[in-house]
């Protein structure tokens, strides 16, 4: 009787995870279905039941990707969904009804007053805030109310003032793929003012010297 019950529990798991997987995959990547993908762009994909299919793929110059058994895929001015769609057509060729999620990462440099600076790959629907702590924090003499984002083409500067930037994801604030997004240092910070009261201090110590020698 155990036995019987254990294999009607097994069953009905077993036909709830294909739903599940779709439900995910719609959770997943629907903040990104329409984006299109771009050369330096990484792409994760994910194959429910298919460890051997399942990985992050980096857009190459050529727009293109090389993904196990479907081999070449061309990319250029297709959207997210255009892309999972396309790879659902080729493994239906080889499985029956393969789930797929595909879900764009960015790979942006975190520069500046920010306590851990260096590379990283980010998912589009984060915000700046968001990367920014994904960098360990702006330091204390990081400012960012002058956050700004470089890239090869010239230079968008980011208010966190401005109340409809705050919240705002990358893909949405334009963000991609090989910006660098720079923390800048305060004009002063505390530790600045106390070091010019210091100088101040001394500056005035040895006007009363040279005043009394006098």
């Amino acid at each position: 009787m155990r036995t019987a019950t254990a294999i009607a529990t097994a069953l009905l798991i077993l036909g709830a995870l294909p739903g599940a997987a779709q439900e995910q995959d719609q959770i997943v990547s629907s903040g990104a279905l329409s984006y299109t993908l771009a050369p330096g762009d990484i792409i994760r994909i994910q194959v429910w039941g298919r460890e051997e299919l399942t990985g992050q793929f980096q857009v190459n110059e050529e727009g293109t990707i090389q993904y196990p058994l479907l081999g070449e895929i061309d990319l250029k001015d297709l959207s997210v969904a255009q892309v999972r769609d396309s790879i659902r057509a080729g493994l239906a060729q080889l499985f029956t009804t393969p789930f797929v999620t595909i879900t764009p990462l960015f790979r942006i440099a975190v520069l500046g007053e920010v306590r851990n600076p260096g590379l990283y790959t980010v998912d589009p629907t984060l915000s700046v805030l968001d990367l920014v702590a994904l960098a360990g924090g702006n330091t204390p003499g990081g400012n960012l109310n002058k956050v700004r984002v470089f890239r090869s083409s010239g230079e968008t500067r980011v208010s966190f003032e401005e109340a409809q930037t705050r919240g705002r994801s990358l893909q949405e604030m334009g963000v991609r793929s090989g910006d660098e997004v720079v923390v800048p240092r305060k004009f002063f910070t505390r530790s600045d003012w106390q070091i010019a009261f210091q100088v101040v201090q001394i500056a005035l110590s040895v006007a009363i010297l040279v005043n009394t020698v006098k």
